[in-house]
């Protein structure tokens, strides 16, 4: 029995769910997204619930009903209130700036970056040291922030480089003499 598929999903007001055979698209006020189920499972809804059954009791068809469950709840909360994730940057002279649809990071490199921004993301940069990234897709929010987070990834000795908001990051002492 899946912990997280014998859940239904609940599709609030101004979110509208269309299921055209293995095909569920999510329309809202944020966009529109979709997502292919497998063969494993059987998505149906009635009375804004949608409900989301394996076919079989095979140990794919367990795996799928649980992961299928999720990727349409995150196509629901998505077109309807969006995903964020936050960033920190910490280091003398590290600092990020939206210009147009590139984000300019100077990280202590020779050079700066410019991360061209995906359709569909939002980054601000409230402060230079912190950057806001939104959108409706949640693999595609988590996957920017994770490749920002790759191009200086925090050090564990003084703490210098970017980080999520909520990272705790372990230190380690210096050398000794």
């Amino acid at each position: 029995m899946s912990r997280v598929g014998i859940h239904p999903v609940e599709v609030p007001q101004g979110v509208e769910v269309k299921i055209d055979g293995r095909v569920i698209t999510a329309k809202g006020k944020l966009g529109e997204l979709s997502y292919e189920r497998t063969d494993d499972v059987a998505v149906s809804m009635e009375d804004n619930v949608i409900t989301v059954k394996p076919l079989s009791t095979s140990k794919r068809a367990r795996a799928m009903w649980g992961t299928a469950r999720a990727r349409i709840q995150n196509l629901v909360q998505g077109v309807s209130e969006g995903y964020t994730k936050e960033l920190e940057i910490t280091g003398v002279g590290y600092r990020a700036a939206v210009q147009g649809k590139s984000l300019n990071l100077q990280l202590g490199y020779s050079h700066d970056i410019n991360f061209p921004i995906p359709e569909g993301i939002q980054v601000n940069c409230e402060k230079p040291t912190s950057i806001t990234i939104k959108g409706a897709d949640k693999q595609v929010v988590g996957e920017v922030a994770s490749v920002i987070r790759a191009m200086r990834p925090p050090e564990p000795y003084k703490g210098k480089g970017v980080r999520y908001a909520n990272e705790q990051i372990l230190r380690k002492e210096g050398k000794k003499k």
